[in-house]
């Protein structure tokens, strides 16, 4: 259950992030109401996802690296941003850092079927 409720944060964050950025354009106050209102609904799944067992370290990790991952993404799509080589190395890291979280995971799910 906890990594629906850090899925649903995740997805409340790029869509603040994405009015954030819209705001940080235009200046529009809309956006920056949208943007606020979607990072207070986001820690909302956050204090969800902790009770749920997602855990402090293991879950602020993954919201992390993945909510970064997400925002690259973003960035470097819709919003035409570049990304240095080692920026790049940097989401490889992260991206290996939740690999190695679920690992025991992985491993029963891969050697004891």
């Amino acid at each position: 259950m906890w990594l629906l409720t850090l899925a649903a944060l995740v997805v409340f964050e790029a869509i603040a992030d994405i009015f954030s950025k819209q705001w940080s354009v235009t200046g529009s106050i809309l956006y920056w109401s949208f943007g606020l209102l979607g990072y207070i609904i986001a820690n909302i799944f956050w204090l969800f996802s902790i009770r749920e067992g997602s855990g402090l370290a293991r879950g602020a990790i993954i919201f992390s690296v993945v909510s970064a991952v997400l925002a690259v993404i973003i960035g470097l799509v819709f919003y035409k941003e570049s990304m240095t080589k080692v920026q790049l190395v940097g989401i490889c890291v992260g991206v290996l850092a939740v690999v190695l979280i679920f690992w025991p995971d992985i491993q029963k799910t891969l050697f004891l079927k």
